[in-house]
């Protein structure tokens, strides 16, 4: 099935849960006065959502999607159809930096549509402490957006085994546009990329026991905010780089870079320092 829908992926919260908003497919509403216009017994009723995942780089990724009265479905990433992806479970082999980005399905039934909400699938992997920087984030990045990372590369076990514990992580995120104020920092902002996990996945990132240094930076530039929110409801938020006070408060935290301008339309990363994957 391959029906090309128009769509405009905007902001929904500052913790990357996304909606999509289209302009030729009706949702599901419980209004009567809404409910009384439209006929919704053919529409698929949607029962489970695919949710936002972070894996080591090399890892499988797998999204569903559960709906009644459904008879087809269509994967999408960043609003483009994925060619084949028809099925109602997305299974991505061995993901790579490429594989990034916001996943969303439609669900069919006939002529009606419903979509799916975004989920943010984000890539992880490791970097000894000598090579994280500007230049190595960005030559990341940009090789991975030209498809030139070696597949030998893309195995996270490869990485990350001869890492140390506690060593520098890169996490690639996709950025997208929602303008909106937040606060003395970040402030006014024109689009974000947030770094988040299932709550099956740990939900943050865990600092590393007995060390002093907790950091997530933005190598690429020197505008952004950088902000950091802890399971137990703290938080920090800085210029390019955010500092987490020892011993931490939260046994794990998220991440969110802000773009004052200029939000970058490729795959991006934050170096996370002092935290277990």
């Amino acid at each position: 099935m391959n029906k090309k829908i128009p769509r405009i992926i905007t902001l929904a919260a500052i913790t990357g849960f996304l909606a999509v908003a289209r302009s030729t497919a009706y949702t599901q509403t419980t209004d009567p006065l809404l409910a009384g216009s439209v006929d919704q017994s053919a529409f698929p009723q949607i029962t489970a959502q695919p949710v936002d995942q972070t894996v080591l780089i090399g890892a499988n990724v797998e999204l569903s999607v559960q709906a009644n009265n459904a008879d087809g479905y269509q994967w999408l990433r960043n609003g483009d159809l994925l060619d084949g992806q028809t099925n109602s479970v997305l299974i991505i082999q061995n993901a790579g930096i490429n594989d990034v980005g916001l996943y969303s399905c439609e669900v069919y039934n006939g002529d009606q549509t419903v979509p799916t909400r975004t989920a943010s699938v984000c890539v992880e992997t490791t970097a000894s402490a000598a090579t994280v920087g500007t230049t190595t984030a960005s030559t990341l990045t940009a090789k991975a957006a030209a498809g030139a990372l070696a597949s030998s590369a893309m195995t996270g076990g490869a990485i990350a085994a001869s890492m140390p514990a506690g060593g520098p992580i890169i996490v690639f995120g996709t950025p997208f546009l929602g303008g909106g104020s937040k606060g003395g920092c970040p402030g006014h902002y024109a689009g974000i990329v947030a770094y988040t996990k299932t709550i099956s996945q740990g939900w943050g990132w865990a600092p590393i026991s007995g060390t002093r240094v907790l950091t997530a930076t933005d190598t690429n530039r020197t505008d952004t905010k950088v902000e950091c929110v802890g399971g137990y409801g703290d938080s920090g938020c800085a210029q390019t780089t955010v500092t987490i006070p020892y011993p931490p408060f939260s046994p794990v935290y998220r991440f969110t870079i802000y773009f004052t301008n200029n939000v970058p339309t490729n795959v991006y990363p934050i170096v996370l320092t002092g935290f277990n994957q």
